[in-house]
């Protein structure tokens, strides 16, 4: 019989999924319809399935597996100050910071409240409810709209991740003093030694993994859940709750930079296999019988709801500062969305007698309602303002009859450029022919800075000497430009200095070796000029960042029949693409098309989500 309800819940898993898209029902996220089925199997309904050793084995793994995955979604770089950038008041850490301060605040404040009117008298653990944010759930949201690299995605983005981690040691402190380890507190402080140090003695072994990983050792899923054990492990053993050793083994795995690769493999255990057992087991074990039949135990149901909600509009204030108004208000809904640590927290608060099972009920009933509102909710009122939509930004340092037109024709695409000059006479030659060209006598970091020409995702340094372009590429990489080019038309001669730049990771381009590319080319290939002079249709690359079409295969993808796409370049190295052909992140797609239409396909790649 326990085979059977494992069997059971196996297959609900995999119906769940299927049956969503088939009656189109995206909004909902997967978590929610994951509760909702095991609601309809468990005791509420037709108890089909009842709790056992192997289904709750399977859920424990399953919220592990939560955990670590929402660790490896934090995003570290956004906490680094960019080098040569002066501190920015309304960043999107700063923003997230506050306005989840002031969620804190309100949470406190409703807690105190339902303790006044005697529905619930913890506050603390009222306070770490109200304020949980469903990383996961959120994260899944921002992708679909594709804003999750733009300044808006990455507010909502930080305050989420706030909203997990925060209040995830404070249920760590809470589970220790109500289960009277208080005393053991400071011990916790191991569980954060010992991921530093994983972190330190792995970084060296784990990039030599990935050079000797083969299909069948998995190497790198191997010290995966070695992490998650090892600091599991730990949690529990100085009396921390395992879910914040499993989320700790997340952010241990991410700053040890994993592949795409590695990445797709652990979602795809976790959220495939390991993740559904844990919330198809919550909607089992939640009693809606009870709830129903006890009009006492259904009355604060509403009050919950508008408490999860109302402790996260306060962000509003905060959002508002930088947004407009209606995505500021779509922005805290969606951070409204709490389930994921709900469930953990009011498991732990049973365990140690501080709540009844109807009152969790009633919690959990509360967190699945709000969780399918919220999403909806921000998909409806949430509007793409010109942040989101803007070009990416190219600067060209040097200009001259190789330079100028290449950004004439790139200002007509999805590209944003501006040109800079020292030379008065080639400002005034070309002034007139270039819609943003800056004159600057002295070109050094200071200059550069104060035009905030750093500020860019794009720098290429296009003069003909090639020492001022050395100069000049390693400032830019100094100041955090992400993309530098730089032209070095003698490389033969100045063979370490190339090097030099390449290890910094500066791109080189030769106009002597691009004019004998072009020339084999159209000895070999005679049309290959005619196609790149065409001014309908040309050739393209693209680099794929786009979440949404990494794993897809090239006949799945909805402009495939709008382009040729000729060759993807793969850690640089080349492969044929054929329909079933599965693209990766970073995958540079090298295509033809009409020219409108492969900008806009360009555009759609290249945007990160």
């Amino acid at each position: 019989m326990e085979q059977g309800a494992v069997l059971i819940v196996m297959v609900a898993a995999l119906v769940i999924p299927i049956a969503m898209a088939r009656f189109k029902l995206p909004s909902v996220p997967t978590a929610v319809a994951e509760i909702v089925t095991g609601i309809i199997l468990g005791k509420s309904f037709f108890n089909v399935v009842t709790p056992n050793d192997t289904l709750n084995l399977m859920s424990t793994f399953g919220v592990i597996m939560l955990m670590f995955l929402s660790g490896m979604e934090i995003n570290f770089d956004l906490f680094k100050r960019q080098p040569g950038k002066q501190r920015d008041p309304k960043s999107p850490v700063k923003l997230a910071v506050q306005a989840f301060a002031l969620v804190i605040v309100t949470a406190a404040v409703l807690g105190l409240l339902l303790r006044g009117v005697g529905l619930f008298s913890d506050v603390f653990l009222a306070t770490i409810l109200f304020s949980t944010v469903a990383l996961g759930v959120v994260i899944a949201t921002l992708k679909e709209k594709e804003i999750l690299g733009r300044p808006a995605g990455q507010t909502i983005l930080l305050t989420a991740v706030l909203g997990e981690v925060i209040p995830m040691l404070s249920l760590t402190i809470y589970a220790s003093i109500n289960g009277g380890n208080a005393g053991r507190l400071w011990l916790i402080l191991l569980l954060f030694v010992a991921a530093i140090i994983l972190l330190r003695r792995f970084k060296q072994p784990y990039l030599w993994f990935n050079r000797i990983s083969k299909s069948t050792t998995q190497l790198d899923i191997r010290l995966a859940f070695s992490l998650i054990f090892i600091l599991v492990t730990i949690a529990e053993t100085v009396g921390a709750e395992n879910i914040l050793g499993a989320f700790l083994a997340g952010m241990v795995m991410k700053l040890l930079e994993p592949t795409e690769a590695t990445k797709d493999k652990l979602t795809s255990i976790g959220y495939g296999f390991l993740i559904p057992f844990f919330f198809i087991m919550t909607g089992v074990k939640l009693n809606l019988r009870i709830l129903l039949t006890h009009p006492q135990a259904l009355a604060p149901i509403p009050v919950l709801v508008g408490c999860f909600i109302i402790a996260k509009l306060p962000a509003i204030l905060i959002y508002r500062r930088r947004f407009s108004a209606r995505n500021s208000f779509a922005g805290s809904f969606l951070v409204v969305t709490t389930i994921t640590l709900v469930l953990p927290s009011l498991a732990v608060a049973q365990e140690l007698h501080a709540i009844t099972a109807t009152q969790s009920d009633a919690f959990t009933l509360a967190a699945v309602i709000v969780c399918i509102i919220a999403p909806i909710v921000f998909n409806a009122a949430y509007k793409l303002e010109k942040a989101d939509l803007i070009k990416q930004r190219v600067v060209f340092i040097g200009t001259n009859t190789f330079s100028v037109p290449v950004a004439q024709q790139l200002s007509k695409n999805w590209y944003k450029v501006r040109m800079v000059t020292d030379d008065e006479d080639n400002y005034k030659t070309f002034n007139s022919e270039v819609a943003d060209l800056t004159y600057l006598p002295k070109l050094d970091a200071a200059a550069l800075r104060e035009k905030e020409l750093f500020d860019t995702d794009v720098m290429v340094m296009c003069f003909p000497g090639d020492n001022k372009n050395a100069r000049l590429a390693k400032m830019a990489k100094e100041a955090g430009v992400a993309r530098v080019i730089a032209g070095q038309n003698a490389p033969g001669r100045n063979r370490d200095k190339v090097a030099s730049l390449v290890d910094q990771g500066v791109e080189i381009f030769n106009t002597f070796n691009v004019q004998i590319s072009v020339l084999r080319s159209l000895i070999e290939t005679p049309s290959i000029l005619e196609m790149l002079m065409d001014t309908e249709a040309g050739l393209y690359e693209a680099v794929v960042r786009n979440q949404r079409f990494v794993g897809q295969e090239l006949h799945t993808l909805p402009f495939i029949d709008q382009i040729t796409v000729s060759r993807i370049y793969r850690n640089h190295r080349a492969i044929s693409p054929h329909g079933d052909t599965v693209l990766e992140a970073g995958d540079h797609m090298i295509f033809t098309g009409e020219r409108s239409a492969a900008e806009d396909v360009r555009r759609q790649l290249r945007r990160r989500n």
